[in-house]
């Protein structure tokens, strides 16, 4: 029969002083996780060093190989010991742990690389010869010189060696390799004006360049603009709003994509706090609040946001990995993020993203030509206005029966009333036509628009009740026999402090003894509700977020049902002056490029694009 206490033992256990090797071997077990880690840490290093140009180079994942070489300010002979020692770093003083305006600060990375791997470190400070050190399971070789003309080289071969049993939780070489390329990519965005060039020399050589990102020019936006192109994509720059607000002493920035450019994950959300890139449960909250109305459940936002504070306001040293952080106000930055999201998004107004139009031309097929067939001809270039007038005057009607020759010869006939011109001052164009009762054809200065009229008047429906709702506040329903909720107190206590947010919403609660609330009243708008399990979400959301909108976005739901209800449905037919009536509220209505669900409601295509799906280009 096993123990009842299978760690206690009859003799007395000794305290020993662990020693140095051990203790960088458990801490580096916190600070290098993976190859990943090890290269994070590298760069950051040379970043907190002034350097204007990282290479970054690893072998087999980074598993046997990670070299980081910089153009930093490099490191004197005599700091070379000094600076594989744990706790020794020239970013802070120890006065003060909240200010810290630095990648690194804790001194951990470069002795906690040197205890599970074999690291060298080669550096030439100003005004100083070269040195190398070399370090292996953290025992340091004498510093001898070297051959390097500026910055510093890290070179760090067999991670974990020391510790074997750490290689077993290793990934492939390729997901390893990813995940290399994902923290570069982020602190490449984190520094928009220093040059990144990311190879795998796995084989040796000088390997391939998997990544590389010039120094951007110009003012932030511009460099930041530039860089996101080449992290995240084109399509996402065209895509991108550009996101600029501050409130009490915090600033953001960054770029937003349309809710229609959204995904299926959250892989394409990178959130920054004073340029460090940070994984925060409250920063994505907030940016999915901002997103809730435009988006459904499954669809996710794509965003690059850079939030500065005063560092005092924030605290870094929460886990030596440093990808968190913890607010002192959390309700502020999250306030911000949501309000200049939302500010932004209306902006755009009836904006959809390119990919929409994209993905329409991607969908078409040409017919394929016929093996050995005739040669293709081509047609010639789009004829003048001259020649299209006389083809629109030779297919009217008035041609339908044949004139005599003579009459033909001595008269004329009279030139029939040019077609109405598109209105070139209208971004969605002129109605033309409706298609199988659902789909509006409308011709624009440049291209052709095609609209969803469930879609958009759905919207446009939903819009026009929200800004009713908020300027005439939610109607409550007083309950004939109030609905008591028996909570813990603190709980009571929370849901008290909102009370009077609640109350604006529709909802009542009032104290009723310990332990216990009172619903007196309900969003009269949701019609029966469970006021027990209500409240519960809202203490869920509370504990989850910090703050809750549970009950706003109940009310926005049930404001999207009654919309859908309530807009023009499939299958109608609607008269011209309808069509355009709906394209200029479309124009003038926030948010009306996407419908309730986060669908386009209308794809554009330019006219060269219809041209060359007709192979005129």
């Amino acid at each position: 029969m096993p123990s009842a206490a299978p760690n206690m033992s009859e003799i007395r256990p000794v305290i020993r002083q662990l020693d140095e090797a051990a203790i960088n071997r458990i801490a580096a077990g916190e600070v290098v996780e993976r190859p990943a880690s090890a290269v994070k840490e590298l760069v950051e290093n040379a970043l907190d060093a002034g350097a204007r140009r990282i290479d970054i180079a690893y072998a087999d994942g980074g598993k046997t190989l990670i070299r980081v070489a910089d153009d930093g300010c490099g490191i004197a002979p005599e700091d070379l010991p000094l600076a594989l020692s744990r706790h020794a770093t020239s970013k802070i003083d120890g006065s003060d742990l909240l200010n810290i305006h630095t990648f690194g600060f804790r001194g951990e990375a470069l002795p906690s690389l040197g205890a599970v791997g074999r690291l060298t470190l080669t550096s030439r400070a100003r005004g100083s010869d070269a040195a190398c050190l070399a370090v292996s399971g953290g025992r340091s070789e004498p510093v001898r010189p070297a051959a390097l003309s500026a910055g510093t080289v890290a070179e760090l071969r067999d991670l974990f060696h020391t510790t074997p049993a750490r290689l077993k939780f290793m990934r492939s070489d390729r997901s390893e390799a990813q995940a290399i390329g994902d923290v570069v990519k982020r602190l490449a965005m984190a520094e928009p004006f220093v040059s990144f060039v990311l190879r795998d020399v796995t084989g040796g050589g000088e390997g391939r360049v998997v990544f590389r990102a010039d120094a951007g020019t110009g003012d932030l936006f511009d460099a930041l603009h530039g860089r996101l192109s080449r992290v995240l994509g084109t399509e996402f720059a065209e895509n991108a709003l550009r996101i600029q607000a501050d409130r009490e002493g915090l600033m953001l920035t960054g770029f937003a994509a349309l809710p229609t450019y959204s995904r299926g994950s959250a892989v394409t959300q990178y959130l920054f706090v004073n340029g460090r890139p940070v994984r925060d449960r409250l920063l994505y909250g907030a940016l999915r609040a901002a997103y809730a109305d435009f988006l459904s459940r499954d669809r996710h936002p794509a965003a690059a946001l850079f939030l500065e504070c005063d560092p005092q306001a924030v605290d870094v040293n929460v886990h030596p990995a440093k990808s968190e952080v913890r607010f002192r106000d959390p309700g502020l930055p999250r306030g911000l993020i949501v309000s200049a999201l939302r500010h932004a998004l209306a902006g755009a107004g009836h904006r959809a993203s390119t990919t929409v139009a994209a993905g329409v031309l991607g969908a078409m097929r040409t017919e394929p030509a016929a093996p050995q067939g005739p040669a293709r001809v081509y047609q010639m270039d789009r004829p003048s206005p001259s020649v299209l007038r006389a083809a629109h005057a030779a297919q009217a009607p008035g041609f339908a029966e044949p004139m005599p020759v003579m009459a033909r010869a001595a008269e004329p006939p009279a030139p029939m009333p040019e077609p109405e011109a598109p209105r070139q001052d209208f971004p969605l164009g002129a109605a033309r036509g409706q298609v199988h009762e659902n789909y509006i054809i409308a011709q624009t200065a440049d291209g052709m628009v095609i609209v969803d009229q469930h879609a958009a008047h759905e919207r446009l429906v939903y819009e026009k009740l929200k800004r009713q709702l908020a300027e005439n506040a939610v109607a409550a329903q007083a309950l004939l026999i109030p609905e008591i909720v028996e909570l813990s107190d603190a709980d009571c206590a929370r849901l008290m402090e909102l009370a009077p947010e609640l109350s604006r919403l529709g909802l009542t609660v009032e104290p009723f003894g310990h332990g216990a609330l009172a619903v007196r009243e309900t969003p009269a708008i949701l019609g029966a509700v469970d006021a027990t399990a209500m409240l519960k979400d809202i203490l869920d959301e509370l504990d989850d977020l910090g703050e809750s909108s549970t009950l706003q976005a109940r009310i926005e739901a049930v404001l999207s049902r009654v919309a859908c209800h309530g807009s023009v449905r499939s299958g109608r037919w609607m008269r011209a002056e309808e069509m355009n009536a709906l394209l200029r509220e479309m124009e003038a209505t926030p948010h009306s490029g996407q419908c309730n669900h986060g669908r386009p409601t209308y794809v554009e295509l330019k006219l060269s694009d219809i041209e060359r799906l007709f192979g005129r280009r």
